[in-house]
């Protein structure tokens, strides 16, 4: 079954569908309402929650999410908001960064988020958008991060909006958890 698509984020579009054409507004409810009528709508997608690398070496790397996709902007993940945040201590130092969120894409219990950072002990760092994606498993949760072909995200430099790289890092069981909340949009 193929899907194709017309019209441009925010706006009603055709969605086709095999022969059938439906017309998409983003949401099949309207603003506030839930489908039992019970509230207002869940947010669209959400990446949330702290946890460090499991690392063999004195590492401490920790990485922090509150990154949301309200539900009126179901249709453009590029209206994401929040911020994420790592640090990378070791004895001979190390160093932090926020990141202000610019998108955020969920599927399943995979988030990739991506934003740019604006503070930094690493006066280098700051200007330069990052990506990182999260696999919430439930158990031990996996992270990969934009820069893990260099090890440095300032060589690496900007990537594209919603660029992370596969979760290659796995999570310390014992130091926290993320949460991905599924991204479910109207087309």
């Amino acid at each position: 079954m193929k899907r194709h698509f017309s019209g441009r984020p925010g706006r009603a579009r055709a969605v086709a569908i095999g022969a059938t054409a439906l017309l998409c507004t983003g949401s099949a409810l309207p603003a506030g309402a839930t489908a039992d009528g019970a509230g207002p709508a869940r947010e669209a997608a959400a990446l949330t929650g702290s946890a460090q690398l499991l690392r063999s070496s004195d590492d401490v790397v920790t990485f922090s999410f509150d990154a949301h996709l309200a539900a009126r902007h179901d249709d453009d993940p590029l209206k994401a908001t929040g911020t994420f945040r790592w640090s990378h201590r070791d004895s001979a130092g190390g160093g932090w960064a926020e990141a202000e969120v610019d998108c955020l894409v969920t599927g399943g219990k995979v988030a990739v988020v991506s934003g740019t950072v604006t503070r930094t002990d690493v006066a280098r760092l700051k200007g330069v958008r990052v990506g990182i994606t999260v696999h919430d498993t439930g158990g031990t949760d996996r992270l990969g991060y934009s820069w893990g072909s260099t090890g440095d995200p300032v060589a690496m430099g900007s990537v594209p909006a919603c660029v992370g790289s596969a979760p290659f890092e796995k999570v310390r069981a014992d130091t926290g958890d993320f949460r991905v909340l599924p991204w479910r949009p109207a087309f």
